[in-house]
């Protein structure tokens, strides 16, 4: 009786959206891991002498990386245009973190 009651609260989720949010929360992850590859790359080469990716590039992978997090837990407590949007903004801070971080 209760599930009932909770889905007459909450309307169902489509699963373009779902899938989107799934993705989106996969590559925050993934950003996380980078900055967390990045911090330790920084403090390995600075134990060692020698020079490394550069503060400026960890607190930019860092940054990113939270923003990512904080807008993940946004698509997923929010639903609709809202969702969308912060599943978005993950993709292209992702995109940006990669095309200014690593390519350029």
């Amino acid at each position: 009786m209760i599930t009932d009651v909770a889905r007459v609260v909450r309307p169902a989720r489509s699963n373009g959206g779902r899938i989107v949010r799934g993705l989106s929360g996969m590559v925050a992850g993934g950003l996380v891991a980078l900055a967390i590859a990045v911090c330790v790359a920084q403090w390995l080469s600075s134990m060692s002498g020698r020079p490394g990716p550069g503060m400026a590039t960890v607190a930019g992978h860092v940054a990113a990386a939270l923003a990512a997090v904080g807008l993940q837990l946004a698509a997923e407590r929010t639903l609709g245009r809202s969702a969308a949007l912060a599943s978005w903004s993950v993709l292209v801070l992702a995109a940006g973190v990669l095309w200014f971080g690593w390519w350029a």
